[in-house]
């Protein structure tokens, strides 16, 4: 106990002398302020002017009304098939696996998806389509090419929703 009562004052003592010494040596530390010379230098940059996209290219107006109208052909052939494509589902919801209702079933969900293949075609190649023309630089036309995709994206999302729901009412899904 002796000890730790020696040992405090002296830390203390220590630490008092460091002070002490630091502060008697002061030294010019450089100061932190702005110099004269920096404000020269603030400059803003240049203001960098980006045209904004042109209208689609007549080479490619046809091709995207080519792939509008397989897009909305195939959406037809897949509003066509649906309800039947239901029913079906539906009469082998109860049905064991690899039965005659539960393939019957099967092969409807088959057909169905196989109805949105110019669809999901299409979209293919305006994702590619459209990469091409960014990498390339080639951004006019762009706005057109990218709402035609998102359209048919959003019809190729509500089928495979649906598709998802069908296959899921049959047993083994």
């Amino acid at each position: 106990m002796k000890r730790t009562l020696l040992v405090l004052p002296l830390a203390l003592a220590a630490s008092l002398s460091f002070s002490v010494s630091a502060a008697a040596q002061k030294t010019a530390a450089p100061s932190l302020a702005k110099r004269s010379v920096e404000g020269r230098f603030d400059v803003a940059p240049p203001a960098v002017v980006v045209a904004p996209p042109g209208p689609l290219p007549a080479d490619l107006g046809g091709r995207l009304a080519r792939w509008e109208a397989d897009a909305a052909g195939a959406q037809q052939a897949f509003a066509a098939e649906r309800n039947t494509t239901a029913s079906l589902v539906s009469a082998a919801a109860g049905a064991p696996v690899a039965s005659e209702r539960w393939v019957v079933a099967q092969q409807a969900i088959s057909r169905l998806t196989a109805t949105r293949a110019p669809l999901t075609a299409a979209l293919a190649d305006i994702d590619r389509l459209y990469l091409d023309r960014s990498v390339d630089d080639a951004i006019d036309g762009l706005p057109d090419i990218y709402a035609l995709r998102d359209r048919l994206a959003e019809t190729v999302s509500t089928q495979d929703a649906l598709l998802e729901a069908l296959s899921s009412q049959l047993p083994g899904q």
